[in-house]
């Protein structure tokens, strides 16, 4: 008979997967929202201004009062109403009906992440790291899906509100499915789910040097990863005169690589340890970033993008759970404060790219990334000293 833990962890494998699909498909979609709904350049970027909003809302809250409720419970009600939040954004009519919804879209699936990462955790803290790879993993393969399914939704009629008809009535499935393992008592970890009834704080976390290189790292991880997602395609096109769909392609080997490293980083953990491979990871993600801005020609881009991918992919799992490993009884605020940091990266270097790139051009502001990437390298480095006192000292 399978156990709740094989259930819970099957549970936030595919409710990740899911919210990857969700939180790429509103980028794959924009076009289709943008004529719809007669929306400006400006009102786009408001758009994901904010989800942002949302999502920094949502991981503050959610690190800090989720511990008193019971996970699994919250997390059923939580993909209940993300369901019905998307179900009346696919009624929408006006602009700012959906930036109501897409706030509310970032705040609840920002707290579905927080219990995701936190249940992980404490369910599987033997293999702590692996696990949560293999989460993050999942989230990235549905970020790869989008796109795939949003062509085969338009095979029928292009219309973007039944993508999000049909991801709505998969979490009203997956919230059935949260909600039905409350109703089981099969024996696990007590801890894994509940923990003390109290809410946690942020400043007694910070309050501890090792979180908050944590935190500089988280800026610099979210500040890389959409830099370069959303600038690197208008950047090679634009500035080094490729073709969009080559672009695209060479762009490919970044995600690719982010999915190769977050399914096997994990496995070098006993080869290396956790300090080190940090640090491996960290300078293959300067490399890469360098490597894409001071070297032209398709070949050494995707070059440079799939190192960056590879570097950059177990970086956020490797960081989490090894802050866990440190102190397991916050989890749900180190999960909210590597969401917030992270957002806050992506932001910054996202206004910051494009008022660059409106003064001097975009073959000048991408200098960002590598810029952004040194950032991290160091805090990443910063970090590791705290993960090496504490396994000098088992």
């Amino acid at each position: 008979m399978l156990t709740q833990r094989f259930h819970t962890t099957a549970l936030i494998f595919i409710g990740f997967f899911l919210l990857g699909l969700l939180i790429i498909l509103w980028g794959v979609v924009l076009p289709d929202l943008n004529r719809d709904l007669a929306m400006s350049p400006a009102q786009s970027g408001w758009f994901f201004l904010t989800m942002a909003v949302g999502t920094v809302t949502g991981a503050y809250l959610g690190g800090k009062y989720v511990q008193k409720f019971d996970f699994l419970l919250l997390f059923a009600g939580l993909a209940f109403i993300e369901a019905a939040v998307l179900t009346l954004v696919a009624m929408v009519q006006q602009s700012w009906q959906l930036l109501l919804g897409i706030f509310c879209f970032g705040l609840f699936a920002s707290v579905m992440f927080t219990i995701g990462h936190t249940l992980i955790a404490r369910l599987h803290a033997d293999r702590r790291a692996k696990m949560m790879g293999l989460m993050d993993f999942m989230f990235s393969l549905g970020t790869l899906a989008a796109p795939f399914l949003v062509v085969v939704m338009y095979w029928s009629a292009a219309d973007w509100r039944d993508s999000l008809r049909l991801l709505a009535a998969l979490l009203v499935v997956l919230a059935a499915y949260a909600y039905w393992l409350t109703k089981q008592h099969v024996e696990v970890p007590e801890a894994a789910f509940t923990g003390a009834r109290r809410s946690l704080s942020y400043r007694t976390v910070l309050a501890q040097p090792a979180f908050v290189a944590l935190a500089f790292a988280m800026f610099g991880y979210g500040a890389v990863e959409w830099g370069n997602g959303n600038w690197f395609v208008s950047y090679a096109n634009s500035a080094l005169a490729i073709d969009a769909q080559s672009a695209r392609l060479v762009f490919a080997f970044f995600t690719g690589g982010m999915v190769i490293s977050r399914l096997m980083f994990a496995w070098f953990i006993p080869l290396l340890g956790a300090r080190r491979l940090l640090q491996i990871l960290a300078i293959l993600m300067l490399c890469g970033a360098l490597a894409i801005k001071l070297l032209h020609g398709e070949t050494a881009l995707a070059i440079g993008n799939l190192l960056l991918g590879l570097g950059l992919g177990g970086i956020y799992p490797l960081l989490l759970s090894s802050a866990m490993d440190l102190d397991p009884e916050n989890g749900p605020v180190l999960s909210g404060l590597s969401n917030i940091a992270g957002s806050l990266g992506c932001q910054v270097v996202g206004l910051g790219t494009g008022l660059w790139a409106q003064a001097q051009g975009i073959g000048t502001a991408f200098w960002l990334v590598p810029m952004v990437g040194a950032w991290l390298c160091c805090s990443a480095f910063w970090f590791s000293r705290y993960i090496k006192a504490r396994e000098v000292t088992r």
